[in-house]
């Protein structure tokens, strides 16, 4: 092996061992370069970390403000409120007071959907140390904290429609079971609170929780809930001379309550074995508060999508978040997988079909603008025949009875130019999901693309439709709710069908209990745009929900906007929902109303609050709103002290009611 000859040093290397900081320089020079060469890696900021700051954030601020609310004079916020806009009225029930009011007849809410609060009684490993901390309503921590879990526990079986196997969740009970979803966010505690004021308390005010996830039936079944209400009415009275009760229902506590007025006087062991007359001995009026007697269009976007307008503008103006990120995996599809099984929620789809809702080419309500103002306060007559003054703005025909159109041109278009291939018989092929999507699996997921396109290209549903529209894409959850509810007209009350408890909860399948002396009320909100009507597309994604609202629709020329037609209402009901039973279908004596029980509508039309202090306004005409109204609030203190309708003025009304319920050919 040859010997390697060492080369001789240059000039420059010498200069290089002589100086040994210049090696030191080297090595900070390669070490920074190793530095460059090889860089730290950072953390990807994602979608997950912009909602958990989010939550902070407005958790942080929500604590502080109410720090605030509760830390500063009671009288501080009245000082500053008088200041700016000058003195503030009393609350109804002070007013009423000073004019002697006093506590007469027991009262008895009935809360509507979410309103209620849920709290856990067992549960699966995920929830130790939740043993009744409240699973809805309070401050909604585990939402957050543990989200499946919350799912899993919030949602019920769905073959049974009933509690999942080893998960018990119930309903609060007590009147904190519904004075306030959220700390700060009442909903009956302000009329609570009034009346108080003239001397109500706990022996003479009944809140009649119950789970409201359940179907009506069910409530019974499982919790015997409907027996404690008629238990409790029957106690209040006996205990309160005998004097009858006023009963409060809102929302869709108003479907339930007249559910219950069928149940109650039905023969064991379907019904309560009340008898014929049990109404007319313990119930003095029934004061609705935003009722959807006849659904609500929202609660077929709810069905279908898993969505409202709220819901599609939020998914438009960050793509993806609502889809992925908050779970942190397919929200909406969890939500819809949960909600679905809640069949209360069937209880709202749209009754009485094209009569009631329109056709494709027709509809009762017409396109104005919200800012429109009218008074008509005559029970007798219609419309503006008072001659108050109307200013109305009309607008292009909107055909309103098309509740889902699939692209705003079949929504505008003649029927005769709308090309529709029926998909009721459509083959809807292989499972257009993966093994990935197991996680949320949802009914859309056992559909094949053949059936996802055949309900597209039918492109127009009315509200006779829909019914057909969620057997097809949902036939688990609809076999549950043709055992609990009817969407119907009936042809022959007197058909012993219809004594069955599927059909007690719609107005035009069921007659109303026969008392004479009774008095029902229509109370809501108006002047605020409420869904009526969608505009949809096609999506593409493999796991997601395949059909959303089409945010990029809109024309304010026909009361369109983010996809959706809006008309008046309260923001969740529209008008022809709350107002048409009474309006009409129960006005007089009906095959509706066989004994000629006095009905009322007493409309709130919508202002905001005057400023910030004002909170959620005392003249709000918004759905959940309205109950800090005001002149709500006074009605209905009046009638449990005594009055009658008559003595209220009989109907108020500002809305179009009385006229488009002529426009609708139903049978009395």
């Amino acid at each position: 092996m040859s010997l390697l000859r060492q080369r001789k040093p240059t000039g420059t290397s010498n200069a290089t061992e002589s100086d040994p900081n210049i090696y030191q320089e080297d090595d900070k020079k390669n070490k920074t370069a190793s530095k460059d060469k090889n860089p730290k890696k950072q953390k990807s900021w994602s979608c997950i970390d912009s909602c958990c700051w989010l939550i902070g954030w407005i958790c942080v601020t929500w604590w502080f403000l109410l720090f605030l609310y509760n830390a500063i004079p009671p009288s501080f916020n009245q000082y500053v409120t008088e200041a700016i806009t000058g003195p503030v009225p009393d609350p109804p029930g002070v007013k009423l007071k000073k004019e002697g009011l006093t506590v007469k007849h027991p009262v008895v809410f009935v809360p509507g959907i979410v309103t209620g609060g849920l709290e856990l009684w067992e549960g699966h490993q995920c929830a130790d140390g939740l043993f009744r901390k409240r699973l809805w309503g309070g401050t909604f921590g585990e939402v957050y904290k543990r989200p499946l879990c919350w799912v899993e526990h919030m949602t019920l079986d769905n073959e049974t429609g009933l509690d999942p196997s080893g998960i018990r969740v119930r309903p609060v009970s007590g009147l904190v079971a519904a004075d306030y979803f959220a700390p700060g966010y009442f909903v009956w505690a302000v009329l609570i609170a009034n009346l108080a004021n003239i001397g109500y308390e706990e022996k003479n005010m009944y809140m009649a929780a119950y789970d409201w996830r359940l179907s009506f039936q069910n409530t019974e079944v499982r919790d015997q809930t409907l027996s404690r209400i008629k238990s409790n009415i029957e106690l209040m009275v006996a205990t309160n001379g005998g004097k009858k009760a006023v009963i409060i229902p809102h929302s869709m506590g108003v479907l339930y309550f007249l559910h219950f007025m069928k149940w109650v006087e039905a023969p064991a062991p379907m019904g309560g074995g009340g008898g014929p007359d049990w109404c007319a001995k313990y119930i003095k009026a029934v004061m609705n508060i935003g009722g959807p007697f006849l659904g609500v269009p929202k609660a077929v976007a709810g069905l279908f999508s898993a969505e409202a307008k709220d819901v599609a503008v939020a998914r438009a103006i960050t793509p993806g978040f609502l889809d992925h990120d908050l779970f942190p995996h397919q929200t909406l599809q969890h939500l819809m997988r949960m909600t679905r099984t809640w069949d209360s929620t069937m209880s709202m789809i749209p009754k009485g079909g094209d009569t009631i809702w329109g056709g494709l080419d027709w509809s009762p309500e017409e396109c104005q603008s919200p800012s429109r103002k009218r008074q008509i306060a005559n029970d007798t007559q219609i419309a503006n025949e008072n001659g108050s003054e109307v200013v109305v703005s009309q607008i292009k025909h909107v055909n309103y009875g098309r509740v889902i159109s699939f692209g705003k041109d079949v929504a505008d278009a003649p029927s005769s130019e709308i090309e529709r291939i029926d998909f009721r018989d459509a083959f809807k092929g292989q499972s257009v999901a993966n093994s990935t999507c197991s996680e949320v699996w949802t009914e859309y997921h056992e559909m094949g693309y053949g059936g996802i396109k055949a309900v597209a290209e039918f492109k127009a549903y009315t509200a006779g439709l829909i019914i057909d529209l969620l057997h097809f894409v949902a036939p688990k959850m609809m076999a549950r709710g043709d055992a609990h509810f009817s969407y119907g007209i009936a042809e022959n009350l007197d058909n012993p069908e219809y004594q069955h408890y599927k059909y007690w909860s719609n107005p035009l399948e069921t007659t109303l209990p026969t008392a004479p002396d009774m008095e029902i009320y229509s109370l809501y909100g108006v002047g605020l745009p409420t869904e009526r009507a969608y505009v949809y597309k096609l999506t593409s994604a493999e796991c997601g929900i395949p059909f959303q609202i089409d945010t990029s629709a809109d024309d304010e020329d026909s009361c369109l906007k983010d996809g959706v037609y809006s008309v008046d209402g309260d923001e969740t009901v529209p008008v022809l929902s709350a107002g048409f039973m009474c309006a009409k279908g129960w006005r007089g004596k009906t095959r509706f109303n066989p004994s000629g029980i006095r009905t009322y509508i007493r409309e709130y039309d919508h202002s905001p609050p005057a400023n910030l202090l004002e909170g959620r306004g005392t003249l709000s005409g918004n759905h959940v709103d309205i109950m800090g109204n005001f002149a709500l609030i006074e009605d209905i203190i009046r009638v449990a002290a005594g009055a009658t309708g008559e003595d209220l003025g009989g109907n108020q009304v500002y809305s179009d009611i009385f006229k488009w319920s002529e426009k609708i050919n139903l049978q009395l």
